[in-house]
Order: structure tokens, then sequence, then C-alpha cells
């Protein structure tokens, strides 16, 4: 019973990994392989044919347990939907701030910071802008951003894929320092394996070792010499626009308040969400464009509206997916110095055998993020260790999960967002973008390793 559910776990691994060949949305076979693996879960607990880990990191079996068991079942069950939902609830009210700023054109400000033709120059504004945004909005929104941006500037498609591929290395190592600018790194703070300042004074200087370098090098290529035509024509009336400066700040400014709500009143991520969401909604109830703003066209600037543009597919596949996880983290696969452990855990000690230096294995995290999803690899290194909060291996972590994702246009949720936008081609980055993101990679890796060991 034990390997079918891990084959359950790889095969749905795999459909999500094989996601555009077998042109199958990541959602189902997550939801599907979460379903499988709790029910046989269930099922064998109840036969007694294999143990199971609570809440409280004790192995325990239906047999001889009766109702305890049973409640205890139960409460693993709900105590992993919980903190799942945490990040859930997280993501869904920051996705909606973005949203209403998008329905206010708060955005469109951004284009008045764009006034050069030299290419060189517009690179380093578009690279500072990703990586600053990604930081405040997580790094698939600020790709999504400064993609439509792009759009608007660049008319030649050629010009503005290289802009699009860049975009997607600064978001992804601004969003790799802080703890709202990833779902990673999100989903290590929720879980207290990262404080947000730990994150940001531990992984903020290897993140701009990795956005800098391959900036500076892509900065002597042939496709950022000389000068763009810039089309800025839009950016004075977005300008003008008082609620858009005012949706674009205040939304901006309480998704930042977020962490410094948790430092005070000590109260979980998702609430210093929901406050902010409801003061950003309450805003956006009163303050509407000035120019063509009437009350039969009220709707097109609500929040229901923002509600109804986010991805609910997304928030469905990180339910799944985490949950799959959970299952794992559940089920006892072993026994490690005398204890029963769960399967990623035996993973994880299986790993430290094989390979004796966990900063390798981080590294090798990283690489593989490329290939595979970043979230549940995470999920699983959580499961796998138990490092003390900010230890410096879960910052390696985030960093690794973060950024490794940039070496393939399918590595992360920015280059796929990017990929989908521009139509870029997959060969197409291998060949010109990919050795950049891998430099950008080793020398934060370089960086993070030189300030543990050496200061």
């Amino acid at each position: 019973m034990e390997s079918i559910i891990i084959l359950i776990f790889v095969i749905g691994y795999l459909s999500i990994t094989l996601e555009h060949p077998l042109k199958l949305d990541k959602t189902v076979p997550a939801l599907i392989m979460a379903a499988l693996i709790w029910a046989l879960l269930a099922v064998g607990f109840h036969e007694g044919w294999f143990d199971v880990i609570n809440t409280e990191e004790q192995a325990f079996n239906f047999l001889s347990g009766g109702e305890v068991a049973e409640e205890g079942f139960n409460g693993t069950l709900l105590h992993h939907l919980g903190k799942t939902a945490e990040i859930l609830i997280f993501l869904i009210g920051a996705m909606t701030i973005v949203e209403i700023i998008d329905l206010h054109r708060g955005f469109e400000v951004l284009k008045g910071a764009v006034k050069t033709r030299s290419k060189r120059k517009l690179l380093w504004i578009i690279g500072i802008l990703a990586f600053i945004l990604s930081a405040i909005i997580d790094n698939l929104t600020a790709t999504i951003v400064l993609v439509t941006l792009l759009r608007k500037l660049i008319q030649k498609r050629e010009d503005r894929l290289w802009y699009a591929a860049m975009v997607v290395i600064a978001a992804n190592a601004g969003g790799a320092w802080s703890p709202i600018g990833d779902v990673t790194t999100t989903m290590l703070w929720i879980a207290d394996r990262v404080s947000a300042l730990g994150l940001i004074e531990y992984v903020v200087l290897p993140s701009i070792a990795c956005f800098l370098l391959p900036f500076f090098i892509a900065g002597m290529l042939k496709p950022f010499k000389g000068e763009i035509s810039v089309d800025s024509t839009e950016d004075l009336e977005a300008e003008r626009l008082l609620s858009s400066r005012t949706m674009l700040f205040l939304g901006l400014g309480m998704i930042v308040s977020v962490p410094i709500f948790k430092t005070v009143t000590h109260l979980p991520p998702y609430m210093g969400m929901m406050l902010a969401l409801g003061v950003v909604w309450l805003v956006s109830e009163y303050i509407h464009p000035e120019e063509d703003f009437t009350e039969e066209r009220r709707h097109l600037y609500s929040a229901h509206k923002a509600l109804s543009r986010i991805e609910i597919s997304s928030i469905l596949f990180f339910l799944g997916i985490l949950m799959a996880v959970a299952g794992l983290e559940s089920l006892v696969y072993g026994v490690v110095n005398g204890e029963e452990v769960g399967t990623l855990r035996y993973l994880a000690e299986v790993l430290q055998k094989a390979i004796p230096s966990q900063d390798v294995v981080v590294i090798l995290l990283g690489v593989l993020s490329a290939i595979i999803d970043n979230v549940p690899l995470v999920a699983a290194s959580m499961g796998m260790y138990d490092a003390p909060m900010d230890s410096p291996l879960w910052h390696f972590i985030a960093y690794s999960a973060g950024t490794g994702g940039s070496m393939l246009i399918i590595g992360s949720a920015a280059g796929v967002a990017a990929m989908g936008m521009e139509r870029i081609d997959f060969i197409w980055y291998l060949r010109k973008i990919a050795w950049l993101a891998l430099i950008g990679f080793l020398a934060g890796a370089a960086v993070f390793l030189a300030v543990e060991y050496l200061f």
C-alpha cells in the first residue's frame, strides 16, 4: 500500500511536469493525486496496514488506538488542511488586491518611470522595477504587469522577447528575498520556517547578485545596444488619474503592511492579508476613475470584478499539491534512530547519507526547480528537515527554489506567464537566456555560502 501511494504521487508529479505536452491543466492531476493519497491513507490506516504520524509527530495505529486513533487521524487531516488554507487565503487576498489596482489602472502609473530610448537603460529600468515589484506583489504578478507594460512601450516583438525574458530573471530574484514575493517563500514564512526580517537579512544579498550579474552581462550583448522607439503617450493620462495613483500606492502599501501586522500582533499572516484586502476593498467602493465613471459602470471597478479575475485554478493547484505532500509526510515509511518517520523525512535521511553536504542538496533543489514545479519541492523539503526557524538551511532553500526556476522558461510561474503572454519559444529561451540565469543562480549561491561561512 505504501508503494501504491508513492506511485500515485510520482505519476501525479510527472503529469504536472508534463503539463504542456499532455495539454492538461496541472490542477487536474494535483487534485486527483491529493484525493487518492488521502483515500488510501484512510483505508490503509483503518485496516491496520500501516501507521500514520499525527500532529504531535508521533506515529500511531488504528487497531491499537480505536476511537482515539480515529480522532487523531481526523485531527491530522484537519491540521494539514488548516495549514494549507492559511496559504490559500493569503494568496487569494494578495491576488484580489492586485486585480483591484489593475482595474483602476494603477499600474499605468509605472509607465512614467520609462523616459529613455537607450536599450541598455531601458533594460536596467525594467529590471529594477521587476526586482522591486516582485518583492511587493509577488514575482508572477510583477511579470504580468511588466510584460503588459513592455507591450505598450516596445512595438517590435523581437526586441520585446529579450526584455520579457530578462524580466523573468529579475522577478524571480526579487521574489526570493521577500516573504510575499514568491509562493515558496510565503509557504516557508507561514510555516514559521523563516521570519520576514530573517529572510530579508540572509537572502537579499544573494538575490541582488543573482539579479545584477546577468543584467550586467546582458547589457553588453547586441540585443541591448543602440536605441529603441519607446511609446509613452499614455503616461501623462494615467498619471493624471487620482484614482490610479491612490489605488496603486494604497494597494502596495497594504500588502507591505502584512509582515508588520504579523510582527506586532503575532497573528498568522493571512489575518493581516484579510485586513489589507478589507481596507483596499473599502476604498475601492468610493474611488473610481474620474474620466469615465458612471453608476452603470461601477461594476467594472468593483472588488467583485477583481475576484472574478483571479486564477482560481492556481489556488486549487496549490490545494492539491500541498495536501498530496502532506499525505506523504503523514505516511510512516521507515525507522530512523529507533523512531518511526514519514516518507519525506526518510527521504531526507537517505539523501543525507548519499550526499553528506546539505548545501549541495539545496543547490540540486534549485536546479530541479527549473525542471519541475518548485512548490512541491519546497513543500517536500519542509517535511524532510526539522531545522529551527531562521536556520541557514531554510534561507538557502528559499533562495534556490525561488531563483533556480529562471534557468528554464517553464521552471517558474513568472516564466510560464511570460511564455504564455509573448509566446516565448522553449528552445529560444534555453539557447539565449538559460546561461545568463545559471550564472546569476550560481553567483547568488556563492554569495550566500560566502556570507554563511566567512562572516
